[in-house]
């Protein structure tokens, strides 16, 4: 069962049993930070960037895309009322002072929050199953989100030069497509090198939405009455089910809220609540302000509200600036993607990926080459077919509102039994949320015929991908259980002198913790001989993200030569057992690398198709994907020429 089996990066190896998992609320347990004002800054530069790039397209949607609504002085107000306490209630209340509170040894996401409120294991019988389901479905979710972003925000910003003159229409496509080849070529750098060249930029780009804001709504004064909450009741009373469906475009301004905690492992809360508090919120809501004022004085601004805030001269020089900070907004969405994929290998619900750590210093800074490649021909293929980002905007929204509802609901089940919050206090706190969260969804839902049907479609996908993948693990799991030999009857056969000893020692590894490793088995069929000193290993997963190193490892001594290793690893560790059987000092057992094998068991997955296991199709699809999984040679760093493979075929 070794190749279904998960780790990390290991520290200090004890020889005593864990104590348990690491504190779940604080600071990252080995997950260094360099200081909060560089990571303020760096954020700007892959955080922000898609809830920054709103401006480009929000308001003009509100009232010019499909379900806009006629530019008046009262639905200016209205509108602009929703949009501030959108941002105040679902981002600055909701996400930055409650969410990002529950990050997971320092990793936040929805896979995270869910590994906080349920074990996520194939072998646990004691996870909640609808606690799960919900958080893989706003997983899935996310990803269908995360192709998306990309393309609408580039699109969005490229369409700039459609406002200065229509020469550049047939290229608005072909622009966009080199610029996201570009952008997703330069990920293997990493966040850390991509945020320092990209927050100079945020810097600038919040620095121009505002003063473009501030020089509009000077003209219009009056625009800043907007923030009383009235307005939005008023709009919402007088304009029904129009004013309703327009909520599914206000939702556009808080479309990166969810990134903001998926990607809290990356630079930590306090960072990110700096950088929103002191220099997002402020320029966006003068931004608005700005639009705002415009669409009061010129109503025909409508079609581009953003655009025309600049004067003619800099119409140029915003599109390109507007074109980096799109491609910065694609940033948050793809190491967001990045981040989720590792937790959802790590917890089982994916198989072992491809990672690689870009930054010594920052540990969730991570690259995927294989999840870079899919988000690449994902966006591209949208850009293409799409077109523009009006056509984009009906697709975008619903698979974010969808995975904020669940974000809510996940969320008090955390308060209630982490945080020990009173039932009325939970419920008051998520219940406002939850209510906000589902206006926002069954306004987006009005957008499901007009292309709203793609982030689900590919939400189903990955979850398929991902169910299949976890239940098809704990069939596997049954199966080789089913041909498990006791260990205690595996001892009984080494007492009574039965194995012929050979010297060296031989490290099995295995995904039970309790039987006979089925690669033990099979090497003493095969081969007869049994090493002087076997090491029975099993790495599991806890559901926090770190561990200490005192919390590291178990040896257990079983006697004629035998020891039992299990290690544990938070899910955003990396494996390297080589380094963390160096750290066993017991007398006796010799893991030194030129004496020590290792011992694999590979199962081949065959389709049983007798209707125990799965579908047949889900029973492909799951052997497909454990055939294409990285090996668990290189997954846990193993050297290659002390590896041995031993295969079975299994009926699944």
């Amino acid at each position: 069962m070794s190749q279904d089996t998960f780790a990390t990066v290991p520290g200090q190896v004890v020889s005593h049993t864990v104590g348990g998992p690491a504190p779940i609320d604080g600071p990252a347990l080995g997950h260094p930070r360099s200081a909060p004002l560089a990571l303020s800054l760096t954020a700007l530069g892959v955080v922000f960037g898609d809830i920054g790039t709103s401006p480009l397209y929000a308001l003009r949607e509100c009232f010019h895309g499909k379900h806009g609504i006629a530019v008046t002085p009262d639905n200016v107000f209205g509108v602009l009322s929703l949009v501030f306490w959108a941002l105040i209630i679902v981002v600055s209340i909701k996400y930055l002072v409650f969410i990002l509170r529950a990050d997971n040894g320092g990793e936040g996401g929805i896979l995270a929050l869910m590994a906080l409120a349920t074990p996520i294991k194939f072998i646990t019988k004691g996870e909640r199953k609808w606690l799960v389901m919900a958080g893989i479905i706003g997983a899935a979710l996310l990803y269908g989100d995360g192709i998306i972003t990309p393309a609408i925000s580039v699109l969005g910003a490229v369409e700039g030069l459609n406002v200065a003159t229509h020469v550049f229409q047939p290229f608005v496509v072909p622009i966009t497509v080199v610029i996201l080849l570009g952008l997703f070529a330069i990920q293997s750098r990493g966040t850390a090198l991509i945020g320092r060249l990209f927050a100079p930029v945020m810097v600038l780009w919040f620095f121009t939405i505002s003063v473009l804001g501030v020089s509009n709504m000077i003209h219009y004064p009056m625009i800043i009455a907007s923030f009383s909450p009235h307005f939005a009741i008023e709009f919402l009373m007088a304009n029904g089910w129009h004013g309703f469906m327009v909520l599914g475009s206000v939702f556009l301004v808080v479309t990166g809220g969810e990134a903001l905690y998926a990607d809290m492992g990356h630079f930590g809360r306090e960072p990110i609540r700096m950088a929103w508090f002191a220099v997002v919120m402020p320029a966006l809501m003068l931004n608005y302000l700005g639009q705002g004022a415009l669409l009061m004085l010129d109503p025909a601004a409508a079609s581009n509200p953003f655009y025309r805030l600049a004067p003619q001269w800099g119409l140029y020089p915003l599109v390109v600036l507007s074109t980096l900070a799109a491609v910065i907004a694609s940033q948050a969405l793809i190491s967001g993607a990045f981040s989720l994929t590792m937790q959802a290998a790590q917890l089982g619900l994916l198989p072992r990926t491809q990672i690689k750590h870009t930054s010594a210093s920052e540990f969730g800074q991570i690259y995927l080459p294989a999840v870079n490649s899919m988000l690449m021909i994902g966006c591209l293929w949208i850009v293409i077919g799409f077109r523009s980002s009006d056509a984009l905007a009906a697709a975008y929204g619903i698979a974010v509102t969808a995975t904020m509802a669940i974000t809510t609901i996940i969320f008090y089940v955390v308060a209630r039994e982490r945080w020990h919050w009173s039932r009325w206090t939970a419920s008051g706190v998520c219940g406002m949320f939850l209510v906000m969260d589902l206006a926002f969804l069954v306004a987006n839902a009005t957008k499901i015929p007009d292309g709203g049907w793609l982030p689900i479609v590919i939400g189903i996908a990955i979850f398929t991908v991902m169910t299949t993948w976890k239940r098809g693990r704990h069939i596997l799991y049954l199966r080789l259980m089913a041909r498990g030999y006791p260990i205690s009857s595996f001892m009984k056969d080494i007492a009574a002198g039965n194995h012929v000893r050979v010297p060296g020692t031989a490290v099995f590894m295995s995904g039970n913790g309790e039987g006979t490793p089925p690669a033990l088995l099979q090497n003493l069929q095969h081969n007869k001989v049994l090493h002087k000193q076997v090491v029975l290993l099993t790495v599991r997963t806890e559901t926090c993200s770190h561990l200490r190193d005192s919390e590291r490892l178990t040896v257990e001594e079983l006697g004629y030569g035998m020891y039992r290793v299990i290690v544990h690893y938070g899910f955003m560790e990396d494996p390297d057992i080589p380094q963390a059987l160096r750290q066993i000092t017991l007398p006796g057992l010799d893991l030194t690398p030129e004496h020590t094998t290792y011992f694999l068991g590979r199962e081949n997955i065959l389709s049983a198709a007798d209707g125990k296991g799965m579908v047949a199709w889900r029973e492909r699809l799951f052997a497909r994907m454990s055939h294409n999984a990285t090996s668990a040679t290189a997954y846990f760093c193993l050297p290659h020429d002390r590896v041995v493979e031993l295969g079975s075929q299994v009926k699944i």
